[in-house]
């Protein structure tokens, strides 16, 4: 996938293409339905198939107060987009210049001048251009006059609900990973890298990695969770406690914790990703170590089983999800 930082970095003659256009946070089972028909739809009609996105959610530059946190960075973004056989990304950032565009203008420039598009797939609550004055029958408009067709989609219903991004991020805040890999086509994930600690865990017996805040992805919420963890590549059975550890005095108020199981492995400094299987139980302060161990070995063993029944059932929800 070739991967467009701004309208300056499209080669002069690129296409013609098909194009759709949205922020794809998540790139959850929504989008992929989008992207399912319009590599149909460009492969049918010999068109190279385009995802025009944003750097960043509109809500960031024009109402920052309510603007959701990203399930996604751009890059765990662009590996996602790249999986689906686009054969380009152009990502727009939204800036003000950006933000005042005319839909017309944003017609001209974007998808006739820049992408050369012949076909343009939008959703049912499609909107673009300056205050989101654009809809699809203006879309339509600019189509004739600018040569491109335009295809509406339907949204894709997972148990009768349309997915969406804001369900997702409910779900994830409320630790429900089950429901959100439903909605995301596959675990939940978290980028980061390995950074030292303060070797508590390593002291009681249960090294952890500790995680660099500065990640990429949407943390669930406060608990401990069953996950696999990926490290160059190989993945792990993983315990993870997010939050604070409240067993012991002056711990950071939230952090990011994975117990490798039944693997011995120096990962500082390495990148980790975490791919959220099962919540198991909220943090908990115990009344000592001794207490904290035997419900961390207990963790553990319950842990193992899920993730080995995880994987004999072939029950992983995104067998072609992004690996590292």
């Amino acid at each position: 996938m070739q991967l467009f930082n701004g309208l300056g970095a499209v080669p002069p003659g690129f296409g013609p293409s098909a194009v759709t256009v949205g922020k794809f946070d998540g790139v959850h089972l929504g989008h992929r339905g989008v992207l399912t028909q319009l590599t149909s739809l460009a492969a049918d009609r010999g068109l190279l198939p385009v995802v025009a996105t944003f750097d960043r959610h509109p809500f960031a530059l024009l109402r920052p107060d309510d603007c959701p946190e990203a399930l996604v960075s751009n890059a765990q973004r662009a590996d996602l987009l790249a999986e689906s056989d686009v054969a380009a990304t152009l990502v727009l950032e939204f800036n003000r210049e950006l933000s005042e565009l005319p839909p017309i203008a944003f017609a001209e420039r974007i998808l006739h001048d820049a992408l050369d598009a012949r076909l343009v797939l939008v959703g049912t609550d499609f909107r673009f251009g300056h205050r989101g004055e654009g809809r699809i029958d203006s879309m339509r408009e600019h189509g004739r006059i600018f040569g491109f067709e335009v295809v509406l989609l339907e949204d894709v219903l997972v148990d009768g609900r349309r997915v969406s991004s804001t369900n997702i991020r409910q779900h994830l805040s409320a630790g429900e990973v089950r429901e959100a890999a439903k909605l995301l086509g596959r675990y939940p994930r978290v980028r980061s890298t390995v950074v030292h600690g303060d070797a508590i865990g390593r002291e009681i017996g249960f090294p952890t990695a500790n995680l660099d805040p500065a990640m990429e992805g949407f943390l669930p919420a406060d608990g401990v969770y069953a996950a696999w963890a990926w490290i160059d590549g190989v993945r792990h059975g993983a315990a993870v406690s997010i939050g604070n550890n409240p067993t012991f005095d002056g711990i950071p108020a939230r952090r990011t914790e994975a117990h490798l199981i039944d693997t011995s492995l120096d990962a500082y400094g390495k990148t980790i990703e975490l791919d959220f299987v099962e919540y198991l139980r909220p943090m908990v302060k115990f009344d000592g170590v001794p207490t904290l161990v035997a419900a961390l070995a207990a963790d553990t063993e319950r842990i193992r089983a899920l993730l080995a029944e995880e994987a004999g059932l072939g029950s992983d929800p995104a067998p072609d999800a992004p690996r590292p």
